[in-house]
């Protein structure tokens, strides 16, 4: 495959997380008064999903290692389509929820298989620059994700926000289909086995460089999805947005990321990979206090919240490029479950922030601004320790 094909699978196949999770958060509390449904169950369409999502990578994982990259795409993307068409006319919202769940299980195929193949053809260092660009691919399209599910659900009805990622996947399933070569270097027949499996959990989860990537993986995507648990009920039901205007938010925040993406490539060469990283763990922190300290002086608006966050996601698109290839480096004959643990972990993170900010949405802002903060000062902290002392992707 052409580099340049290669980097358009990544973005689908990485994009298909924002697709899932974005596009219908303008529709959120619509869909919510539609069923009837208390905010808590609503918050469960997007927590379950990543529970499911992160738990499904420990399967996908070691399936990929054993019958290669382009089979467990094939399927996970097949199963993907047929789930969100599910979502779409789900009758109530506990099926919606089930649906759901199903849905952010075949994601993780998607989400895994990018991952490895990033490690499958490029080594540690040159697969955080790939990664990179297939993340600058993510980007574009979330920024058409949260807009297009504002107007869908403005203009047509929530059910047509539910529909555009069966859209998304069976577009993505006809590209892998069509094009898709075989990446993985070899089959590992053994890869099934329990003691296999168990023997490489455990190598992997013991490994300090595999470690201290994944701990910046994980504060910096719980920082993320505190923002996406809360924010559609944050500006549109207490601060006063529109879907649509919350889309154009949501658009703005892509937008930086793809910036941040940019300023990745940029700083790679350079400082190279853990004092980069260092660097935008000074821009996260700084965005986190700017935001908890506007909200603690009585300054709770629109703007106090998207502008510092803007700063959080201009550093994070260097943390996840860097942090997911990382995680991944010191493992080139079992990147798929390397992947899958990475991936497994910050689902788990997720999971928790999400429940943590359904039982904290109060009508004020305090549920989005202090978590945050809190995360951000994290994130500084793994960058400054951890990743300083053990990230070197040469690692053994």
């Amino acid at each position: 495959m052409s580099p340049g094909l290669v980097v358009v699978v990544l973005a689908l196949l990485l994009g298909i997380q924002p697709i899932t999770t974005d596009l219908y958060l303008p529709a959120l509390p619509a869909l919510t008064e539609g069923f009837g449904a208390p905010v808590a169950h609503a918050q469960l369409t997007l927590t379950t999903l990543l529970l499911a999502f992160g738990v499904s990578q420990l399967v996908w994982g070691p399936l990929s290692d054993r019958f290669g990259r382009r089979p467990v795409l094939l399927w996970g993307l097949a199963a993907y389509t047929l789930a969100s068409i599910g979502c779409a006319l789900a009758p109530s919202m506990l099926l919606l929820i089930v649906w759901r769940t199903l849905q952010g299980a075949a994601m993780g195929a998607a989400v895994m298989g990018a991952r490895a193949i990033v490690r499958d053809l490029y080594t540690p260092e040159s697969g955080a620059r790939v990664m990179s660009k297939g993340l600058t691919g993510l980007g574009i399209i979330a920024c058409g994700g949260a807009p297009l599910g504002g107007l869908l659900a403005d203009t047509l009805g929530w059910r047509y926000a539910l529909m555009a990622p069966a859209v998304f996947g069976a577009l993505s399933l006809a590209l892998i289909a069509l094009r898709f070569e075989e990446t993985a270097p070899a089959r590992n027949p053994l890869a099934l086995r329990t003691d296999t499996l168990v023997a490489t959990w455990l190598t992997i989860l013991r490994n300090p460089t595999f470690l201290a990537w994944s701990a910046l993986s994980v504060a910096s995507y719980a920082g993320l999805f505190t923002f996406l648990a809360s924010s559609s009920f944050i500006f549109i039901k207490v601060l006063g947005l529109t879907r649509t205007q919350y889309g154009l938010v949501m658009f703005g925040m892509a937008f930086t990321y793809i910036l941040g993406t940019l300023w990745c490539r940029r700083l790679l060469p350079r400082f190279g990979v853990r004092k980069s990283v260092a660097i935008a763990g000074g821009v996260t922190l700084a965005s986190g206090t700017l935001m908890g300290g506007l909200a603690l002086a009585g300054m709770q608006n629109s703007w106090a919240i998207a502008l510092p966050f803007c700063l959080f996601m201009f550093a994070h698109g260097v943390h996840q490029p860097v942090g997911q290839s990382g995680a991944v480096g010191p493992f080139p004959h079992a990147a798929g479950a390397a992947s899958a643990l990475n991936g497994f972990v910050m689902m788990i993170g997720a999971f928790g922030v999400g429940g943590w900010v359904g039982m904290r949405l109060d009508g004020t802002v305090f549920a989005l601004t202090n978590g945050l903060w809190f995360w951000t000062a994290c994130i500084a902290a793994v960058a400054w320790t951890l990743v300083r002392k053990y990230g070197d992707p040469r690692r053994p």
